[in-house]
């Protein structure tokens, strides 16, 4: 309960008064009204050689499914019993009723040690009066073991949630960062903590919890046991996310000496360390009210409506090692499927590749798999970028960028952005590179693909004048290569903001090429923020049509790809949701499809298969599948008709497919056995012990 002594006698006492008319009147026995069964039980604890009494809500209907759960941990505050959590049954039935969170098991332990103010610590107070106990060992330990041994649940840490208010939500926060391999989340409601130390009237003082030997209370005990020593020894691979709540009618500390340690101020303060952690993501919520129920009961129900839906009884699907790339900072740059079943991945490497010259920044790096491996690396002293690589049928590779030097051996001197492609045959030779932009102004290549006879479209934009004069800041750009990499033509394309080209693709009869910009476009319409846009072209590079789509916020369009349907399924983002439309080729649009959760989603890569289906593949930072950690690779089927038919999540526990700008970096391809490849950037570890080299790498994954 609250830090001041005297309020806890008069709390305790009317938080029995209310929570009696709460509990069932026979354990076991559902409650008609909640739907849900609270009964009680024992769990054995070798640490206290005693055992730990609890209540256990079971959601409706336990008894006649074979479903396993999540589990809740819920905390008591100082002076109260297990009872105190039952009132919340009836927001857990609520909840799991109307879907808002799954059917979870909330398990209420009761903690009478200490005189009921252990702190959840294992204390080494040694003093006759109140002998420490290994209350922390006890709970984290002993009785999820056999919660796990009794009841349904998921022996996994995305299946775990502790929660509690006042002296519980100092320990639920401790157990969530202490114990990272256990709870992937912590409900932390007008937490008892302080920092560094409790005022002089804190209870914090006066139970052992925080002492050692004789002494009740050491100061070193507490700084080692409390959130800013954990903090900075989190694991980023095991992510917690923390949600604080406290009313804004706290107790105020009379003394102005103590005014920092009034509950609000430490849970405002205990947010802003948290969220500065590479391991925590945190919510902070002020309701109006106190230091009781008022806020309890909302703050428990917004806390499970945040944290509810991430508990999973499955693991997340992580990532395959190995990992491409090198200790610097390196960059997706495509992936490219040949009919002899192995894979070419691109990337933009911040060091040398497996003991390879590395020519200075970044070089371009391309990596075949398979039965016969190649690597290749290539660059300048300046940036090397690689945005798209492309099969050819001889089993030789296309790959398309930017380059700040001169690459081609011909633009002695360059010093700004120019756009390059390169062809390289089946066994990694160089057959030629193609350099080309405007002098001293920036052209880049966002977008590539293989033209049916061998050559290349690709797609970017310039600041320069390559196709007549430029238009405004910069241009669209689009250009046909020869099979020999001559260049065929240019085409910019281009209103009074600031246009980009970044997907493309190409067919029998033309190409189609999307992107975004920031006014209108010939032959568009401006539908306000960022609009993204796509453009069919005959194969001559003569425009046919174009059209924009979203809405008035920010929109784009980030790859394109033909169907085996004949149509150009487009796909990218609208307010902050994932967006796929297909057009004929005379520009009618036939369907649009929107993967939206609750966070940001983006399409990056759309692939084309048989029957005219699509797999588009992108990031999100909600909720498709299982997440994994903050933006994860996600994965939806579209039929024919672009009714998504199947949707999958995979990542590890930090960003993946989002490079830190908030831009996706992401590539796939459908492979010779009916798969899909995925190459993408991630900043975090592979499943199965795979190593990281670090600081942003390519991954290189396959999904049926």
């Amino acid at each position: 309960m609250p830090n001041p002594r005297w309020i806890a006698a008069g709390v305790l006492a009317l938080l029995t008064s209310l929570v009696t008319s709460a509990v069932p009147a026979a354990p076991g026995v559902t409650d008609a009204r909640a739907g849900g069964t609270l009964t009680t039980g024992s769990a054995p604890s070798q640490a206290l050689g005693e055992s730990i009494a609890y209540n256990v809500y079971l959601p409706r209907g336990y008894a006649r499914d074979t479903d396993r759960h999540p589990v809740l941990y819920l905390l008591h505050g100082r002076g109260d019993t297990m009872q105190a959590w039952t009132r919340v049954t009836t927001t857990l039935d609520d909840m799991i009723r109307t879907k808002r969170i799954p059917p979870v098991i909330a398990v209420m332990p009761d903690a009478p040690w200490s005189e009921r103010g252990s702190w959840y610590t294992d204390s080494a107070y040694t003093g006759a009066d109140l002998p420490g106990r290994p209350v922390e060992t006890a709970l984290t330990r002993d009785l999820v073991a056999h919660v796990d041994a009794t009841y349904r649940t998921a022996p996994i840490r995305q299946a775990r949630l502790v929660g509690g208010y006042s002296m519980g939500g100092a320990g639920a926060l401790r157990f969530a960062l202490a114990h990272q391999d256990l709870f992937s989340a912590a409900a932390v409601l007008s937490p008892a903590v302080y920092t560094p130390l409790p005022p002089a009237d804190s209870s914090a003082r006066d139970y052992g919890a925080f002492g050692t030997g004789a002494e009740k209370f050491s100061d070193q005990v507490y700084r080692d046991l409390g959130y800013p020593a954990l903090l900075p020894e989190l694991d980023p691979d095991l992510p917690v996310r923390l949600f604080v709540a406290v009313g804004d009618d706290e107790y105020a500390n009379p003394d102005p000496a103590d005014a920092r340690h009034d509950l609000d101020f430490e849970s405002a303060a205990l947010y802003n360390a948290a969220r500065r952690s590479p391991a925590v993501s945190a919510q902070l919520r002020v309701l109006d009210g106190g230091h009781d129920w008022t806020v309890w009961t909302p703050a428990f129900e917004q806390a499970m409506a945040e944290l509810g839906p991430g508990l999973s009884v499955t693991p997340p699907t992580g990532l395959p090692a190995p990992l491409h790339g090198t200790a610097a900072a390196d960059w997706a740059g495509g992936v490219a499927a040949h009919q002899d079943g192995s894979l070419t991945v691109g990337y933009a490497a911040g060091g040398p590749v497996d003991g390879r010259p590395h020519a200075g920044r970044l070089d371009a790096v391309l990596t075949r798999t398979g039965a016969n491996p190649w690597t290749v690396e290539f660059g300048t002293a300046g940036d090397e970028r690689l945005y798209g690589v492309a099969p050819l049928p001889d089993g030789g590779v296309l790959a398309a960028g930017y380059t700040k030097g001169d690459l081609d051996g011909r633009h002695a001197g360059n010093t700004t952005d120019d756009a390059f492609v390169a062809r390289l045959d089946a066994s990694g030779t160089v057959r030629w590179i193609t350099q080309f932009g405007a002098k001293d102004a920036a052209d880049r290549l966002y977008g590539l693909t293989a033209a049916p006879d061998g050559g290349a479209y690709v797609a970017g934009y310039t600041k320069g004048a390559l196709d007549g004069q430029n238009s405004g800041d910069k241009d669209a750009l689009l250009a046909r290569l020869t099979p020999e990499g001559e260049l065929s033509w240019i085409r910019q394309y281009g209103g009074a903001g600031e246009d980009k080209a970044v997907g493309v693709a190409a067919d029998a009869t033309g190409v189609y090429v999307t992107g975004s910009a920031t006014a209108a476009l010939p032959g568009t319409t401006a539908l306000g923020g960022l609009d993204g846009w796509i453009a069919a072209y005959g194969a001559d590079g003569t425009r046919k049509w174009a059209s924009t789509v979203g809405g008035a916020g920010d929109d784009r369009l980030n790859a394109v790809a033909v169907t085996t349907t004949g149509l150009a399924a487009a796909t990218g983002a609208t307010s902050g949701d994932a967006l796929t439309v297909a057009y004929t080729g005379q520009g009618k649009r036939r369907w649009q499809h929107t993967l939206a959760t609750s966070a940001a989603d983006e399409g990056a890569a759309v692939v084309p298969l048989p029957g005219g289906e699509v797999e588009v593949v992108g990031y999100t930072r909600g909720r498709v599948g299982v997440q994994a950690g903050g933006a994860d690779v996600v994965a939806a089927r579209l039929d024919a008709k672009g009714v998504q038919r199947a949707a999958t999540q995979l990542g590890t526990a930090r960003d993946d497919a989002v490079d830190a700008f908030a831009e996706p970096n992401l590539y796939a391809a459908a492979t010779s056995a009916g798969k899909v490849a995925i190459s993408g950037l991630t900043y975090g570890t592979p499943e199965g012990g795979g190593t990281a080299p670090g600081n942003g790498d390519v991954f290189l994954a396959t999904i049926d």
